[in-house]
């Protein structure tokens, strides 16, 4: 259940996030392949969620040259009430970089690996955010559990049938 280092798309790349890299966006220093909106607030809070080597933590959305978002999971994967291991990701772009697609192609890139791993992800969205309620959609979430705590719906995207 080991997600690769760099995952990559047609037009992105997904590296995992490095302890250079977390130490910088806890000080706030800034880099020169940051967008200037990266990192938004999302961003920091994933840097708090960040583990020397583990795959299945936070990963820039890299364009070209230019960080433009986050995508991650809030842990490794764990059974689910079912059985089934599962996963919490999350995602998010820099406003500039909203509605190229590459939120939906990232999640994209990240889902083959999870289903390669046998890994069912799940994801928490506020039911006024259509256009992450979109991306979901259109990755193939399409289990509703109800609402967390706070209010976010929360989705699932089923396995692909063997």
């Amino acid at each position: 259940m080991i997600l690769p280092a760099e995952i990559t798309s047609a037009r992105l790349r997904l590296p995992l996030w490095s302890a250079d890299l977390v130490s910088d966006l806890r000080a706030g220093r800034r880099r020169p392949e940051w967008h200037a909106e990266f990192p938004r607030r999302d961003d920091l809070d994933a840097a708090s969620l960040w583990t020397e080597g583990d795959p299945w933590g936070p990963r820039s959305i890299v364009r070209g040259l230019t960080v433009l978002g986050s995508v991650g999971f809030f842990g490794p994967p764990a059974p689910a009430a079912d059985g089934v291991l599962e996963a919490e990701i999350g995602y998010g772009l820099v406003r500039e970089a909203w509605g190229w697609g590459f939120a939906t192609e990232a999640l994209r890139a990240v889902l083959a690996e999870t289903d390669r791993a046998g890994v069912r992800v799940r994801a928490a969205v506020r039911p006024e955010n259509a256009r992450s309620l979109r991306v979901l959609a259109k990755s193939g979430f399409t289990q509703l559990r109800g609402s967390d705590e706070d209010g976010q719906l929360v989705m699932v995207r089923p396995l692909p049938s063997a």
